[in-house]
């Protein structure tokens, strides 16, 4: 008798990048326990499929430094202090995770005393191949790169099949749908076409670390419940930047 192997991965290792404004659900700003929760129970069900995960969240619903800098801020403290958005966040995560039995653990691009790990790849390579789930916070610990470029060095550095970078729309358009029905929608881009039609879903510096280390970007509707699965066994969902 043949046995069922169960459902066939595209991906094995992910990089998947999410929002800071995800954990705020409706809210304006801060956490969202119910939005927590079922973001987290999407993420499980690929985790229960052996997908490694690595996990990078922005800390847009806690401060945003760039906002900040461009308030009057310095942009070296305010960049700094949005790093910190995200570590919160990041143990925000670790607590759901971890209710939900998935051993999770937090490594920080910046020394937080007791309460992280200090990133380090070896350290990372290490707990994904034991079947942890691996938050990466504090974006690359240096001010002026935005969380989306420390997605793209940190699944370079790990070796990831594709960079997951989960939005509230479906893929990559010429202009804000919500706003422009009329919006060109993208189902697949080069990375030059990025900067040529100067679409904004990624920073250059990101969408360059990918092309440079041939990593696929996917962009995707995370509010959809079954999307992220469909991803990672390589359905048609959203835009695929290769």
């Amino acid at each position: 008798m043949i046995m069922d192997s169960g459902p066939k991965l595209k991906y094995h290792r992910i990089l998947l990048k999410l929002s800071g404004e995800v954990l705020a659900g409706s809210q304006p700003f801060g956490l969202n326990s119910n939005s927590i929760g079922v973001l987290c129970e999407r993420i499980k069900t690929i985790k229960d499929m052996q997908v490694e995960i690595a996990l990078v969240i922005g800390g847009g619903n806690i401060f945003r430094g760039l906002n900040a800098s461009q308030n009057g801020m310095d942009r070296v403290g305010a960049d700094q202090m949005g790093m910190l958005a995200t570590v919160i966040n990041s143990l925000a995560l670790q607590e759901r995770f971890e209710r939900l039995g998935i051993q999770t653990r937090v490594l920080s691009a910046i020394t937080v005393g007791r309460f992280v790990e200090p990133f380090d790849r070896r350290l990372a390579e290490e707990y994904l191949k034991a079947g942890r789930l691996v938050i990466l916070a504090a974006g690359t610990g240096n001010p002026f790169f935005s969380t989306d470029t420390a997605a793209a060095l940190r699944a370079s550095e790990l070796n990831a099949d594709v960079v997951l970078k989960a939005t509230k729309v479906n893929g990559v358009f010429s202009d804000d749908p919500a706003e422009n029905p009329d919006a060109e929608y993208f189902p697949r881009l080069k990375y030059l076409d990025m900067v040529k039609k100067n679409l904004k879903v990624m920073d250059l510096t990101a969408v360059t670390i990918c092309r440079d280390s041939e990593i696929p970007i996917i962009v995707f509707d995370i509010n959809k419940p079954d999307n992220l699965k469909k991803v990672v066994m390589g359905e048609n969902i959203g835009t695929i930047i290769s």
